[in-house]
């Protein structure tokens, strides 16, 4: 743990090409922010998707579904195919072919025609994320990490924060399909601006002569049935399901034939030899876990605010903007403090702060709203930023460039993961504990009790000024608060899971090792 981890010696460039480069890189950065914007901008507004495309509850969930699971095949696939195209032609070809299907998603007539293309969105798109990660750290020298690092620590956190706030307003405002026509003026300047400006590195077409088309074949059996069980899971009981047991099937055997590939194959189509590292691997387990808070509280604020306040999308947008706000905010302090202050230190505060916002929630009533929320949000917001900034560098900022490309899909995948492992196991504790609430009020809310009884007779004789059937609805009206009061304890006890979940994280920080300040040699300025 004391031992100084240096980083890798990057090549020295001329300072004309400054400029340039910073500037493909943000072009890049645009095409990432996109990207990971899709992932959640259509949750808020299933329900009008679903009324256009006259989709059933079942089908509408794969809108989001296929997209996930095209995206998480080629997060880790990425690095090979930037190593044999290069990063400007797979950044091109992703970018255009996501804004195509972009287009195309905004065309869909059914169903089925939606599905078709959200998954190929996701996977086109899903090339963009790592390759902007280890661009970020394959070009730029150490001492640009501070500007370059919090700026996509940022896009990577921000976008599916605020994603389902867009979606909201633009449905709200315009119509579901400017959830996709958003999309294409932004992804036609960055096709032209990458394919004109990137100019990291060069093809190695001979890779593609070694590809290994049965390690793909695993990999996507493996991951695309592994996100499928954890997407679906929550809302079909489980191993209740058919679907559900015989996707676990294909997933466990897929996993082993993938790796026994993996280790056999001349080129594998993922190089897993990363995990060696260290800081690669302590990095990556935070890394997951730091999924869970980001993509599993970006999911439960809003249902909370639509299932028990009521809120609309557009209100739940307006009530949710703090967050991201706070992450903005606190970027480029972030970006100063990792140059003054031992990593390590800055990830335990971050998931100190995490846990401290969330135990803030475990006092969660029916009547919280933005003012309730306020400081959760904030503390949540400034501790992503904390946390994961420190956990990028020390992660990917100290393997050598060579490894960057692989690794860089690696991390984003575990990232992406922990976010479906997060959600499964928010829903499933979510739906357990409101059962088991629901249960007890029962018991409580009987007959026999004096208090039901005196709400009840309070109820039945508001209704009956208004002429109704007045114990009827008295009756529907109890049990619809009963039913309030029971979520609104399970979403507390999800709270207090993921506070200790936190907490725990705290301890790990000093698993990674701190990076040596010193410059190493022949590093120099781009």
């Amino acid at each position: 743990m004391s031992g100084a981890v240096s980083p890798p010696a990057l090549p020295r460039a001329a300072p004309s090409s400054d400029g340039r480069r910073m500037f493909a890189f943000l072009c890049m950065v645009v095409g990432m922010f996109m990207a990971i914007l899709d992932i959640q901008i259509v949750s808020a507004s299933l329900a009008e998707i679903q009324a256009g495309l006259a989709a059933s509850s079942d089908e509408i969930s794969w809108v989001q579904t296929s997209y996930l699971i095209a995206e998480v095949v080629m997060i880790p696939l990425s690095g090979f195919l930037s190593r044999a195209f290069s990063t400007r032609w797979l950044f091109v070809g992703s970018a255009a072919g996501f804004t195509f299907m972009s287009f195309m998603c905004a065309t869909a007539t059914s169903i089925e025609q939606m599905i078709v293309y959200r998954a190929l969105q996701g996977f086109l798109g899903g090339g963009m994320i790592p390759t902007v990660f280890a661009a970020a750290y394959s070009v730029f020298p150490r001492e640009k990490q501070p500007i370059i690092a919090p700026m996509i620590g940022l896009v990577a956190t921000l976008a599916p924060t605020i994603g389902p706030t867009i979606g909201g307003y633009l449905t709200d405002l315009f119509s579901w399909h400017w959830l996709f026509l958003v999309n294409i003026v932004p992804g036609i300047f960055v096709v032209i601006a990458t394919a004109t400006l990137v100019d990291f590195d060069e093809p190695d077409f001979s890779l593609l002569g070694r590809f290994d088309w049965w390690g793909l074949l695993f990999m996507a059996g493996f991951l695309g049935s592994l996100e499928f069980v954890l997407e679906e899971g929550p809302t079909n009981d489980w191993f209740e399901d058919h679907l559900i047991v015989i996707f676990t099937i294909v997933c466990a055997v897929s996993s082993v034939a993938f790796f026994a590939r993996v280790l056999m194959a001349s080129e594998p189509v993922v190089d897993l030899r990363a995990f060696v590292n260290r800081n690669f691997a302590a990095g990556s387990a935070l890394s997951f876990v730091l999924g869970i808070g980001l993509y599993g509280l970006t999911y439960l604020y809003p249902l909370y605010l639509g299932r028990v306040r009521g809120y609309s999308a557009l209100m739940i947008g307006e009530t949710m903007f703090v967050t991201g706000v706070s992450m903005f905010l606190a970027a480029p302090i972030v970006g100063r403090l990792t140059t003054k202050v031992d990593p390590r230190i800055l990830i335990g505060i971050g998931f100190a702060g995490f846990a401290l916002g969330t135990w803030q929630v475990t006092y969660i009533t029916k009547d919280w709203d933005f003012w309730e929320l306020l400081v959760p949000q904030i503390l949540r917001g400034t501790s992503m930023m904390l946390a994961m900034v420190p956990i990028n560098n020390l992660s990917l900022g100290t393997l050598p460039v060579a490894q960057l490309k692989n690794a860089s899909g690696l991390f984003n995948l575990t990232r992406n993961l922990g976010g479906a492992v997060g959600l499964a196991l928010i829903n499933t504790v979510l739906n357990n504990r409101w059962d088991l609430h629901l249960a007890r009020l029962h018991e409580q809310v009987q007959w026999k009790s004096a208090a039901a009884l005196e709400q009840l007779s309070n109820m039945a004789g508001a209704f009956a000024a208004l002429g109704s059937d007045a114990q009827t609805a008295a009756l529907k009206q109890m049990a619809s608060l009963v039913r309030r009061e029971a979520l609104v304890m399970a979403f507390a006890d999800v709270f207090v899971l993921l506070t200790f979940l936190f907490l725990a994280l705290v301890l790990a920080a000093p698993l990674m090792r701190r990076p040596s300040h010193a410059p190493p040699p022949g590093s120099g300025g781009h």
